[in-house]
C-alpha cells in the first residue's frame, strides 16, 4: 500500500489549520454582516425605473458618464431587450420630473431618444424580495441535505450542506466588507455557487465512499487523504477553466454583470477550498468509517465473504 508521504501535499495534515481559517472567516463574515450589513441594490431598496428608446444604439458607458456629470450617483444602466432600448434605474422617489430630467440630460449629450415609460418600485417590494431570497437559499440547502443524505449517507449530507453555508456566508461577508452592491444578479450567483460547490463536494464524497469499500488498510484520515489526491487534478482544472470564463465576463461583460462575475469567482475559489477541507474535516469529525459505507446484506444471505452465485438456470445458458 502506498504511503501518504509519497504525495507532495498531505491535505489532512493541514486540516486543523484549515478549520481555524474557516472559523475565522465565517465568524468575521457574520460580524461584518451584523455591523455593516449589505449594500443592497435597487432591486431590493426600490427606486425609479426609466425606459428609453434611442434612435441608434448608444454606448452604455457614455450614458453612465453623462449621468455622473449630472450628479447622479446611485443608478444602474443596462440594455433592455434591444440594443437601442436602455433601462435606467435610480434610487429616487417617484416624481413626474425625474424621467424628464434624465431625458434632458442625455439629450444634452447629443443623443436622440424618446421616453418609453417610467415607474416606481417601492421599498415594500424590496423587503419582500429580501425575505424570499433568504428563504430560497435556505430551501436550496435543505434540499441538498435531503438529497445527499439519501444518495450517500446522513454524515455525507451534513458534510455537503455545511460547506455550502460556509461558502455563502464568506461571500456575503466579502460583499459587506467592500460594500459591493448586492442585487438580483449576485443572488443568482449565490445559487450558482451552491450548485458548483455541491458538484465538487459530491465528486470527492463519491471517491471517499468508493475508497472506503475498496481499501482494506489505512485509517479514515488516510482514505480521505487518498480520495482528495485522486480528485484534486479534476477539481483544479474545473475551477481554473470556470475562473477564466468569469474573468472574461468581468472585464468584457459590462458593468451590469460585474458583481455577478465577482460573486461567482469568489464562490469558485471558496467552493474549491471547502470541497477539499471543510467537507473532509466534517466527515472526520463525525468519525466516518468503513462501517458507514457497508452495503447492508440481503436477508437470507450467508454471513461469509463468498460472492453470491448466479442461478443454476443461468449457468446452463
Amino acid at each position: 500500500m502506498s504511503d501518504t508521504r509519497e504525495h507532495p501535499i498531505d491535505f489532512m495534515k493541514l486540516r486543523k489549520a484549515a478549520s481555524l481559517l474557516s472559523i475565522v472567516l465565517v465568524v468575521g463574515s457574520l460580524v461584518l454582516l451584523g455591523v455593516r450589513g449589505l449594500n443592497f441594490g435597487l432591486d431590493f431598496t426600490g427606486g425609479t425605473s426609466v425606459e428609453l428608446e434611442y434612435r441608434q444604439a448608444p454606448a452604455l458607458e457614455d450614458v453612465r458618464e453623462a449621468l455622473r456629470e449630472a450628479d447622479y450617483e446611485d443608478f444602474v444602466v443596462q440594455n433592455f431587450g434591444a440594443d437601442t432600448t436602455v433601462l435606467i434605474r435610480l434610487a429616487e422617489a417617484q416624481d413626474d420630473s425625474v424621467a424628464l430630467r434624465i431625458v434632458e440630460v442625455l439629450r444634452a449629450s447629443g443623443d436622440e431618444l424618446e421616453l418609453v415609460s417610467s415607474e416606481f418600485v417601492g421599498s415594500q417590494v424590496g423587503d419582500e424580495l429580501k425575505e424570499d431570497s433568504g428563504l430560497g437559499l435556505l430551501l436550496a440547502l435543505a434540499v441538498v441535505l435531503i438529497y445527499v443524505g439519501m444518495r450517500f449517507q446522513f454524515k455525507f449530507g451534513i458534510a455537503a450542506v455545511v460547506p455550502l453555508a460556509h461558502d455563502v456566508v464568506i461571500i456575503l461577508g466579502l460583499f459587506s466588507l467592500f460594500q459591493w452592491t448586492f442585487d438580483l444578479t449576485v443572488l443568482a450567483a449565490l445559487l450558482a455557487v451552491i450548485g458548483y460547490s455541491l458538484n465538487d463536494t459530491i465528486v470527492v464524497a463519491d471517491r471517499i465512499r468508493e475508497n472506503f469499500r475498496k481499501m482494506r488498510e489505512g485509517d479514515s484520515e488516510y482514505v480521505v487523504n487518498e480520495s482528495i489526491h485522486q480528485t484534486i487534478n479534476r477539481t483544479i482544472n474545473t475551477s481554473l477553466t470556470t475562473l477564466l470564463v468569469l474573468l472574461s465576463l468581468y472585464f468584457f461583460g459590462g458593468e451590469a454583470i460585474n458583481n455577478f462575475a465577482i460573486a461567482l469567482s469568489l464562490g469558485v475559489i471558496v467552493g474549491t477550498y471547502s470541497s477539499i477541507y471543510v467537507s473532509a474535516n466534517i466527515l472526520l469529525a463525525m468519525n466516518v468509517s468503513r462501517e458507514d459505507m457497508m452495503i447492508p446484506a440481503k436477508e437470507g444471505a450467508d454471513d461469509g465473504s463468498e460472492e453470491e452465485q448466479p442461478p443454476e438456470w443461468l449457468n446452463r445458458m
